[in-house]
């Protein structure tokens, strides 16, 4: 089963993306099932797993509605606010609603990096670990170390750090990136999305100029800790679903046919108990 573990649907009259206005270009107009469904079809992807693209409990109702008519998406990944006091109970009622797999709070568009490790958030925390919901990372490079803390802090916690932490990508991988992938390596509870790499690089950027990233990346983490998505529709700021996977087979073209089973489904099929 091949599974792409990260995509989005929107319609921005909706009203709660507040990051998506008419300056996203191409991005700032509905994306709805039907666009999304024949290019899974085109490429023999089975499934797929929808994310959260604003920070309301609105828009996760309306993912999972998606979700719920389409088979085809495996799950959500949804959002709740973490420090809320209620934060516990309402995440003890979003677990029990089918095709939820995870929440992810859109860390990176926070101005403090270690936000996540504050008091106020360890209950949502500890309830996310205790009902088996994925916490997914959306962080930006500088923000890895408190992710490798809270990875500590929270060992019964599944973390999935989507696109590799948004290295920038330039003529060779940055030692601190490098530095914070290795020490998140050493955390077991942590798996990685390779995916949105193309949105932080150069245009043209190919599958030579990723490897180095992807290298590191697979020497640390391993075959059974990296997951495949493709950050579809924001992926199409720079190439199309076809560019990101004939990429994709470049990287994995080392690797033997367990290993690229596992990265292209089995791993998301694992992680996030689908």
């Amino acid at each position: 089963m091949r599974i792409d573990s990260h995509f989005h649907l929107w319609r921005p009259a909706r009203g709660d993306y507040g990051w998506l206005t008419p300056a996203a270009g191409i991005l700032h107009r509905d994306y709805e099932p039907e666009d999304f469904a024949p290019l899974l079809a085109t490429h023999g992807i089975d499934a797929a797993i929808l994310v959260q693209a604003a920070p309301s409990l609105a828009e996760t109702e309306f993912l999972l509605a998606h979700a719920g008519r389409h088979p085809w998406i495996a799950g959500v990944v949804g959002w709740t606010d973490l420090a809320a006091e209620d934060a516990p109970a309402r995440i003890a009622a979003l677990a029990g609603t089918p095709g939820l797999l995870g929440l992810r709070p859109m860390l990176q568009d926070l101005d403090d990096p270690a936000w996540i490790l504050g008091d106020a958030v360890r209950p949502a925390l500890r309830a996310m670990a205790s009902h088996g919901l994925v916490f997914d990372a959306l962080v930006r490079a500088a923000q890895l170390p408190a992710i490798r803390v809270l990875a500590a802090r929270h060992p019964d916690l599944s973390i999935v750090l989507d696109h590799f932490g948004k290295p920038w990508i330039g003529d060779a991988p940055g030692g601190e990136w490098m530095d914070a992938i290795s020490a998140l390596a050493d955390a077991p509870n942590v798996t990685v999305k390779l995916s949105g790499l193309l949105t932080e690089a150069p245009a043209g950027t190919d599958a030579a100029a990723l490897a180095p990233y992807f290298d590191h990346v697979a020497s640390r983490f391993g075959a059974g800790r990296i997951l495949w998505g493709s950050d579809w529709p924001v992926l199409t700021l720079a190439g199309s679903y076809a560019d990101w996977l004939a990429i994709s087979d470049a990287l994995l073209a080392p690797f033997g046919g367990g290993a690229r089973k596992a990265i292209l489904g089995a791993n998301a099929a694992r992680i996030y108990r689908i």
